[in-house]
């Protein structure tokens, strides 16, 4: 989410948000018997398009007897498979990136490292050392021959002085603003409630990098326990989760950045070789998952749903912002009822009040359900990230929230082995290690004040 800090910007947009009499969209009604619905047999994709029946079995087999004792496979695939339009792609190679320092590492290494285009779409793109950092290595490649478009939000840029993006414009690098504040500058008609929150860089159309990191000097820290890097000036370092992904799956993120331009009305990009045949680089299976409120339903939503109705064992989650809405609500206390070990790792602190205290109101009720709760402490939780059964991951830009589900552009995707599982397992672990546990004890002997607070927050959910 990432709303610019400035109170000024913030009580605009509440005002703007709180008279803009619009329509509630709503979120799907995802049946849990849908699982267990006859389906043609899943089929992946490789390098050289789809792969053959046999060959996709072959795949599937082999995730499955890597993984724990689970049916996940056998109850989940089929119904994502109905419900996302992308498909599963065979052949990749997934680095999970931890933390500000490691992301920027990983997103220069791969703009430096480009030849002919680079698409790059994010939230925020502040204009301080980290964002003049990344517009100097833009520039120079834009300079260089290599075309560079850029997709940037026009609320999370409110801070961003016009010059910064003069500057790009000027050398050449193709901009749009998505969805302008200002009605005047708007291409596809005006609503401001509309946010373009996915961070996504691909280089060459072969490299992508995506996940939770805006680009600015908040993340220049990496969280304690990970990179060990602190912050200046006693503030708190950022906590996020990225990934680097190498393989056919990168074609698909591509399609989700040009679909997104064109849709802005972008005008026609300069002729590149966006879609180079791509090689298998690894033996991971990845779905990308993109999320817009142009579309019927959120696709991310109701991939998280069939998982959350399919976990066996384990569901893990770390989320940012977690203003969960009544359906996503009944699937974790749901599955904590069935046995399954449910964990939520959440802020103890926050950049948004509203959202933090939104999310608290429902604390009791997962509590009394059984779910563990964990709020990560000497860091902003910034992580949008799930491994369910040790099988399954996700990690994009998904909050667990209604803004996200109805209202964001969101981009995931959707890692399957144990490999990956493992890692995002290890993962999730440190930030318990970070974390103090929520009893409901402890919860119910909070003060009236927090409470007051609750249910302030929850009034906004939805437009939060």
């Amino acid at each position: 989410m990432n709303l610019p800090s400035s109170g000024t910007v913030a009580r605009v947009l509440l005002a703007l948000y709180s008279s803009l009499l619009l329509a509630c969209t709503s979120l799907p009604r995802i049946n849990p018997d849908m699982v267990h619905s006859p389906i043609a047999p899943v089929q992946l994709d490789g390098a050289h398009g789809p792969l053959s029946d046999e060959r996709s079995k072959a795949i599937l087999d082999r995730l499955k007897a890597s993984g724990m004792e689970t049916n996940i496979f056998d109850l989940h695939l089929a119904i994502e498979e109905a419900l996302v339009g992308s498909p599963l792609t065979a052949g990749n190679r997934v680095a999970l990136l931890q933390d500000g320092p490691d992301t920027y590492a990983a997103m220069l290494k791969a703009i430096e490292a480009a030849r002919d285009h680079i698409n790059l779409e994010t939230y925020i793109f502040d204009d301080d050392d980290v964002g003049q950092r990344f517009a100097a290595a833009l520039i120079a490649k834009q300079r260089s021959g290599v075309q560079v478009n850029l997709i940037y939000d026009s609320v999370g840029t409110l801070r961003t002085s016009p010059a910064f993006f003069a500057r790009l414009r000027e050398a050449g690098v193709m901009l749009v603003e998505f969805n302008p504040v200002n009605p005047l500058t708007a291409r596809t008609g005006w609503d401001v409630n509309q946010r373009d929150h996915r961070k996504l860089l691909i280089a060459d159309g072969r490299v992508a990098i995506l996940g939770g990191v805006n680009i600015s000097g908040v993340y220049s820290a990496g969280s304690l326990g990970s990179s060990g890097k602190k912050p200046k000036n006693g503030e708190l370092p950022w906590r996020d989760t990225d990934l680097r992904i190498e393989g056919p799956v990168v074609a698909e993120l591509q399609k989700l950045f040009i679909t997104t331009w064109v849709q802005q009305k972008g005008g026609t990009l300069v002729p590149r070789h966006y879609f180079p045949p791509l090689e298998r680089k690894g033996s991971d299976v990845v779905r990308a998952i993109g999320g817009s409120p142009d579309e019927p339903y959120s696709q991310i939503y109701a991939t998280l749903i069939s998982a959350l109705h399919s976990a066996q064992s384990e569901i893990w989650l770390t989320s940012a912002y977690f203003v969960p809405d009544p359906q996503l609500l009944d699937a974790l206390k749901a599955a904590a009822a069935r046995g399954v070990d449910v964990r939520l790792v959440v802020p103890s602190s926050t950049d948004s009040w509203l959202v933090f205290h939104a999310g608290r109101d429902c604390y009791t009720e997962l509590l009394e359900a059984g779910v563990r709760l964990y709020e990560r402490r000497d860091a902003l939780l910034h992580v949008k990230a799930g491994v369910i059964d040790g099988v399954w991951s996700t990690v994009g830009s998904t909050n667990l929230d209604w803004r996200s589900f109805l209202h964001n552009q969101e981009v995931n995707v959707v890692v399957l082995g144990a490999d990956f599982g493992a890692r995002m397992r290890a993962a999730f672990l440190e930030d318990v290690k970070g974390s103090d546990e929520i009893t409901l004890d402890d919860w119910q002997r909070r003060s009236v004040r927090a409470r007051v607070s609750e249910r302030i927050g929850r009034v906004w959910e939805y437009w939060l």
